[in-house]
């Protein structure tokens, strides 16, 4: 499974970035081998679009899963389209990050409670293992 996620930087100890479409990098990390490609947000500096540019770039890769701080809602209309679930609220490193979803405990969208609505797409928020998550559903 591919996951990619917002990150500071070009290596799986670089800290997850909160903005989706003006992260300067992508790491499209395996979560199976943990190896990982990354990707310069070539979006970065749009003046407008960045979020969708940053979308289309996730989904050329063959991603299924998105980490981020933050996702606007035009990208995230664009990566719910492809299939692509985003998980929203992730700090930490890449790695950290990645290691958190793959040990369950990032929250499924069923476990959370939605707290209000934002353009096209409910904000929920959910406990799981004494951090908070926020996520984006629907």
């Amino acid at each position: 499974m591919k996951i990619a996620v917002s990150a500071t930087g070009a290596d799986l100890d670089a800290t997850v970035d909160p903005r989706f479409g003006r992260c300067p990098f992508f790491m499209i990390v395996d979560a199976d081998t943990m190896r990982f490609e990354a990707v310069p947000n070539v979006s970065q500096q749009s003046p407008s679009g960045a979020g969708i540019e940053a979308a289309q770039i996730i989904v050329s890769k063959g991603v299924e899963v998105v980490l981020t701080g933050n996702v606007g809602p035009n990208a995230y209309q664009a990566l719910s389209a492809a299939g692509i679930q985003v998980i929203t609220g992730v700090t930490g490193t890449v790695k950290e990050a990645v290691e958190k979803y793959k040990g369950g405990r990032v929250p499924h969208p069923s476990l959370l409670l939605p707290v209000m609505v934002w353009g096209l797409r409910t904000v929920c928020v959910g406990d799981v293992e004494d951090e908070v998550w926020v996520q984006a559903v629907g």
